[in-house]
């Protein structure tokens, strides 16, 4: 049973990986660091190809689950996890992030960062995640491949700093 299983998902991935480089919108996501195949058309999938779904890149972020809910009454206030979203969505997205830092310097000093906020990984990975869908938004809208030259905060820190 786990051997068909298995061939199974391998024919799976295999397809998805086809399709992918059918898509219009497969180029984008499969420019990003790390991305892989299977992982890119999750992305995509759940991201959907509608220009007019989504009023910005926040409203993608909370339909993935990654950003917070805010509760306040009076003077009390409260951030929560946010619980109500596409959990296909926010596995995919979070999976994409926590990869992508591992080959971007970008990705990886806005995980620090929040590690250095005191947020611990699963927090600090949706911190990333949040953050790259700003990119993913701006590249999908302008219907371009990412290209970490052209992503102003990932040059900066790139570039030497002057002594």
């Amino acid at each position: 049973m786990l051997k068909a299983l298995g061939a199974a998902r391998k024919d799976l991935d295999r397809s998805v990986a086809a399709h992918l480089g059918e898509h219009p919108d497969g180029p984008i996501f499969t420019s990003l660091p790390r991305s892989g195949q299977v992982n890119a058309a999750q992305m995509l999938a759940e991201w959907g190809d509608s220009r007019v779904a989504y009023d910005g890149p926040d409203a993608v972020a909370a339909l993935a689950g990654l950003t917070p809910v805010t509760n306040q009454s009076g003077k009390d206030k409260a951030v929560h996890f946010r619980w109500a979203c596409n959990k296909r969505f926010r596995k995919a997205m979070t999976t994409f992030a926590d990869n992508s830092r591992h080959a971007s310097p970008w990705a990886d000093q806005v995980y620090r960062q929040a590690i250095a906020r005191g947020h611990d990984h699963p927090h600090a990975i949706r911190v990333l995640a949040r953050a790259w869908t700003r990119v993913i938004y701006r590249c999908w809208l302008d219907g371009t491949p990412y290209n970490p030259v052209k992503h102003g905060n990932a040059n900066e820190i790139n570039q030497p700093t002057a002594a």
